[in-house]
């Protein structure tokens, strides 16, 4: 994309085989309408240079490249405007450079705010800078690897260095390699350790920047005027697109339904009131969510104010042990002067934060709206009680959003207080002021990504979204601000059972940016638009379509065989081998397991019997 043309050339990047060593090519793409193709089969007939066009290779090559360049035809190059920047004809900017020439490769960021790859040769000089704009940096760094080995420097963490290796080492995988395991988030980090990802052979379309910085021709690389210059075939020379898939593949997404809400709750309990089957509670709650009218009773228990096995009698103890509990600590607040208060800055601190968030929060919700509401000041009691129940993390803005449905369904102060002691005892390192937690969700999600759409975390990569920074709010409140009021209570009593796996959470938000692949792919979005389009999903998605989706994700990641580790990690199925256990590293859990035998019994049933239905105390979840 040519975003100044007097600064850009498009243009396309190839490696060209010759007799001694492959090179690396760039020219000029020499109309700006053609769309030309991304993958170009050739064969040389004999000594002669005669090229067939025609020649199909017979196989699918996870790569494919040129070994010959015809030579039988020069092109007129049609006038390129010149400029006081380009008074050099743009076919005169293409550069060859051999890849035993190839010294390095550099990720620069220049102050347009977009990255670039830099490669420079053995004698030191710098190639222009490249920038790809549609993608296929990972293609063309997965080519080079046929090649050459690309190290890591040791003191410059965005510098590869570049080594021959022998045709035996060409079959490594690149897991193998091992080139990038400091598992940060940089960008051809990310291009390198994935073999997940598909890769389309030959040319990618690129952009070079700064016309200024090409080297003119007397450059080292090689440049070739019109007289010798050999730009991509025509249109009509070469074959449509073709997407190739190389490594480990995920097979099809499976289709998933959604069940209905938990409805009835005493056939659950035994005589004394205790729940006989906690884990079947969990799995119709994460199928189809609670009925409105049982989820005061049924969030006690998610949230862990009510242990499973407890009976009638010990939760009555329970809850007055409870009550007396929370008001010795509100008393603490409470009775605490105004002349104290100005010796306290903390307390004073958390007290503004909250009176500031609590005026703000779910004013839409009639429990909250309006001047002078009571359910404000239990907002307020509750948070600033929940400060004296953990100092160390005090009150954090955003932490009324999760109070705010709590206290809502259970219409109680004590209730909702112990509630929110149990939600956060999830979230709690959201709100941790190093954010560490954050950053690691941010780049679990990159993995889920890298793993479920290369191509997508590859384009928002190229427009400097990569960290995914947008998604930040999503993941610290667990959506609240993305969906309704009614929607976020369905949504987090399905998060709260913890299945399928405890990241959960980050599959829904890889389900949201998945179904919105057809916006950005090919657009021109760049950074802020992006953000903008990410921040106007608000109250536009539909929750079970996500559930779906996330589900759908979870369950095709866990039918590879060949995961990485650190995505079975993700997403729970990893298990450390020890010497005193023959369990596989790649062993699920007993409810994943559980949770994947039911979908494929529930989708047997569906084929058997489209009309029939499930048993009214235990249905399954079904995958048509």
């Amino acid at each position: 994309k040519r975003s100044n043309q007097d600064t850009t050339i498009p243009g396309f990047i190839r490696i060209v085989e010759r007799v001694s060593w492959p090179a690396l090519e760039w020219s000029a793409l020499e109309d700006e309408g053609r769309n030309a193709a991304a993958v170009f089969y050739t064969k040389k007939d004999g000594e002669g240079g005669v090229e067939d066009t025609n020649f199909d290779p017979g196989y699918e090559p996870d790569w494919a490249v040129i070994s010959t360049v015809k030579r039988d035809r020069v092109r007129e190059h049609p006038p390129v405007k010149e400029t006081s920047t380009s008074p050099i004809p743009v076919p005169f900017w293409s550069f060859s450079l051999p890849l035993s020439e190839l010294y390095s490769l550099r990720r620069s960021r220049f102050s347009l705010g977009r990255n670039f790859l830099v490669f420079t040769s053995r004698g030191g000089h710098p190639l222009p800078p490249l920038h790809f704009h549609r993608g296929g940096t990972r293609e063309l760094l997965r080519a080079l690897q046929r090649y050459i080995i690309l190290a890591p420097s040791p003191v410059d963490g965005r510098l590869f260095l570049a080594y021959a290796h022998d045709s035996g080492a060409l079959s490594q995988s690149f897991d193998d390699l091992h080139l990038f395991d400091d598992g940060s988030s940089d960008l051809v980090s990310r291009f390198i350790q994935d073999p997940y990802a598909t890769t389309f052979g030959g040319f990618s379309k690129v952009t070079n920047f700064f016309r200024g910085a090409l080297r003119p021709p007397d450059s080292p690389f090689h440049p070739r005027g019109p007289q010798d210059h050999h730009g991509p075939p025509s249109a009509d020379d070469e074959p449509g697109f073709e997407l190739i898939t190389c490594g480990v593949e995920l097979g099809p997404k499976p289709d998933v339904t959604r069940g209905q809400p938990l409805d009835k709750w005493e056939e659950f309990l035994d005589p004394e009131g205790r729940v006989k089957d906690p884990q079947r509670i969990k799995e119709l709650v994460f199928r189809g969510g609670i009925t409105p009218s049982l989820r005061k009773d049924v969030w006690k228990f998610l949230l862990g104010f009510y242990p499973w096995n407890s009976t009638v009698k010990e939760r009555e103890d329970i809850l007055r042990m409870k009550t007396d509990e929370y008001f010795r600590m509100k008393v603490q607040w409470k009775s605490v002067s105004e002349e104290q208060e100005m010796r306290n800055s903390l307390l004073r601190g958390y007290r503004s934060l909250i009176e500031r968030d609590v005026s703000r929060t779910d004013r839409h919700n009639t429990f909250f709206s309006g001047n002078d509401n009571p359910g404000l000041t239990l907002l307020n009691d509750v948070l600033m009680t929940y400060c004296m129940f953990n100092f160390d993390l005090g009150y954090v803005q955003g932490m009324s959003d999760l109070l705010a449905p709590l206290l809502f369904v259970t219409q109680n102060e004590v209730e909702s207080f112990w509630c929110l002691t149990g939600f956060m005892e999830m979230v709690h390192q959201n709100f941790e002021e190093s954010q560490e937690a954050m950053k690691q969700q941010l780049l679990q999600l990159s993995l889920l990504m890298k793993a479920l759409d290369p191509e997508l975390l590859d384009y928002l990569d190229s427009q400097d979204s990569g960290s995914l920074c947008f998604c930040f709010r999503w993941l610290l409140i667990w959506f609240k601000r993305e969906f309704s009021f009614e929607d976020i209570l369905s949504l987090w009593e399905v998060l709260w059972t913890r299945l399928p796996c405890e990241n959960f959470h980050l599959l829904m938000a890889a389900s949201i940016l998945e179904s919105q692949r057809g916006e950005f792919i090919g657009s021109d979005h760049d950074f802020n638009t992006i953000l903008k389009h990410i921040n106007e999903l608000t109250m536009k998605l539909d929750l079970q379509t996500v559930l779906r989706g996330a589900e759908s994700n979870y369950l095709q990641l866990a039918c590879c065989k060949e995961l990485p580790v650190k995505v079975q990690e993700v997403i729970g199925l990893y298990v450390p081998p020890s010497p005193d256990d023959e369990t596989s590293p790649e062993s699920e859990s007993h409810e994943t397991q559980q949770l994947l035998s039911q979908s494929q019994a529930a989708a047997t049933e569906t084929s058997q019997s489209s009309n029939s239905t499930a048993a009214a105390a235990r249905p399954r979840p079904t995958y048509p």
